[in-house]
């Protein structure tokens, strides 16, 4: 299937590099590792702006990323809708990271916005909801979600929570309209394409390193880019793997084996 190794990677983050607050271990040493190859971060979270997230990376302990090496959803979304509309007209409901984004490209409009956006964090009511509807039903606006995800791990106060993702918070507008949202996040391409766009390279060309099977490992193989999970995250060690998913070319319990396989199958690559 591959002919060559990747020339370039892209990772994930909560449950790759970090939990929370807390670094996983062998995150440090994989970064030092791929350092000198072409790499990008990327997320669906659309909370935090790359510039907080290459905050809390270095508040891990780790070296501080430049922004431009960080994808997010939030990005993404706002790229793609400016390159479908330029000029366009919004109507989000989502955290800060989300409206910061949007506002770069487009201008917020309750009343005759060409879309409506939701991403994750608090905003969404009653009031909210009744806007989005309306924008949608009443003038066409065109509904679109950041990312799928219909739950998101967070840590406060020390206590581990289940949150709502994006997935969760756009399928009231779903509901109440008939609409299918256009998704941005993975296992979607869409997010993919900006990233491997960014790092210049094709899909086969690249490695996709994420904890979650049906985001970073599904949409990475659809595409045809080399994939490997770790299972840092909610897909623990020893969980049966999903029939219905495309397995990945390396499968570890920790960073730290993902960074032997790989040097065991190109040795020097890293």
């Amino acid at each position: 299937m591959h002919r060559c190794a990747p020339q370039a990677l892209l990772l994930d983050l909560d449950g790759v590099l970090y939990h929370g607050d807390r670094l996983l271990p062998g995150a440090l040493e994989l970064l030092a590792a791929i350092a000198h190859r072409p790499h990008l971060f990327v997320t669906n979270n659309p909370v935090r702006s790359p510039q907080e997230v290459a905050q809390h990376l270095q508040g891990l302990g780790l070296p501080r990323p430049d922004p431009e090496h960080i994808l997010t959803s939030a990005q993404a979304t706002a790229r793609w809708l400016d390159r479908t509309k330029p000029g366009f007209r919004y109507f989000a409901v989502g955290a800060a990271g989300l409206h910061q984004e949007l506002e770069r490209v487009g201008t917020p409009d309750t009343r005759a916005a060409d879309f409506v956006v939701v991403g994750e964090g608090p905003g969404l009511d009653y009031e909210q909801l009744t806007i989005g509807i309306n924008l949608i039903l009443g003038h066409g606006a065109r509904l679109v979600a950041t990312n799928p995800d219909s739950t998101v791990d967070a840590v406060r106060d020390g206590r581990h929570l289940v949150l709502p993702g994006g997935g969760a918070l756009v399928a009231p507008f779903a509901a109440a309209t008939g609409v299918t949202p256009t998704v941005i996040g993975k296992p979607e391409p869409l997010l993919y394409q900006m990233a491997l766009e960014r790092l210049g390279c094709g899909a086969g060309e690249c490695l996709m390193i994420g904890d979650r099977p049906d985001t970073d490992i599904a949409g990475a193989a659809r595409l045809g880019m080399w994939t490997a999970l770790v299972r840092t995250g909610r897909f623990a060690p020893g969980a049966p793997w999903p029939d219905n998913l495309p397995r990945p070319d390396w499968d570890v319990e920790s960073l730290a084996d993902l960074t032997t396989a790989l040097r065991g199958r190109w040795p020097g690559w890293l």
